[in-house]
């Protein structure tokens, strides 16, 4: 572990180089989702932002209230105790999926390329139990890790102008859902009714750094009652 500074009001604490090496690591989460907690509990008074990664954790002070020697010092004595001590299994939160070819245009693909069947390729998606890496990109935009080796696909050479709110993707080992329409090169495979931010709910997210994901696959009629919303050709498209 090592801290660096990252600017004139932020730390950034290295727990490992797995963001690096292709391969996330659980134990590397564990200690980052300790650290987390720990400095969020401490340190509340003075903290800004904490933002954790794979690898990484950032924390932005209020400079007005303290220095980057106090925070070092500080950080230093919590995570001695915290660092290295077990912090649990996080929650287990499961999602729902309408898996389809109209909901998920690249099924097809990613089945092909494995020389599986479209089935197998959800299946492989959804007996997975994926960690929550990190959140970013957008607000409740949540990095799972990792997916079966046979299913993982690189991102698209021509990434989509929109992909809508639920939409359910792979990127090289990582799966996620997108929170909102956006732009994205990401490979769609489903669609998810669940609202992934909601700044009027608390939490405002369903998971944190840390936490568990299943996939629970569901049929059209479903993904509507449970609030999805589809229009026709919403995934199909790249603009």
């Amino acid at each position: 572990m090592k801290i660096e500074l990252a600017g004139e009001n932020a730390l950034i604490i290295y727990f490992g180089d797995e963001l690096y090496s292709g391969s996330a690591s659980p134990d590397i989460a564990a200690r980052v989702q300790a650290a987390t907690a720990a400095i969020a509990g401490a340190l509340q008074p003075v903290l800004i932002d904490l933002i954790p990664s794979y690898a990484s954790l950032t924390v932005i002070y209020n400079a007005l209230k303290t220095d980057h020697f106090h925070m070092l010092a500080a950080i230093k004595d919590l995570l001695a105790d915290t660092v290295n001590a077990e912090s649990g299994e996080g929650s287990l939160i499961t999602l729902p999926v309408y898996y389809s070819l109209e909901s998920g245009p690249e099924l097809e693909s990613i089945a092909e390329r494995a020389e599986l069947s479209i089935e197998q390729v959800i299946d492989l998606h959804q007996q997975q139990e994926y960690r929550v890496y990190a959140i970013g990109f957008a607000p409740g935009f949540a990095y799972l890790g990792e997916v079966d080796q046979q299913i993982a696909s690189p991102r698209l050479s021509t990434p989509r102008q929109k992909v809508p709110r639920g939409a359910v993707g792979i990127a090289d080992q990582q799966t996620a859902v997108y929170p909102a329409e956006s732009p994205g090169g990401w490979n769609l495979i489903g669609l998810c009714p669940q609202r992934m931010f909601d700044p009027k709910a608390q939490p405002t997210m369903p998971v944190a750094v840390g936490d568990r994901v299943r996939f629970e696959a569901i049929n059209r009629d479903q993904f509507l009652t449970l609030g999805g919303r589809y229009h026709e050709h919403c995934c199909q498209h790249r603009f």
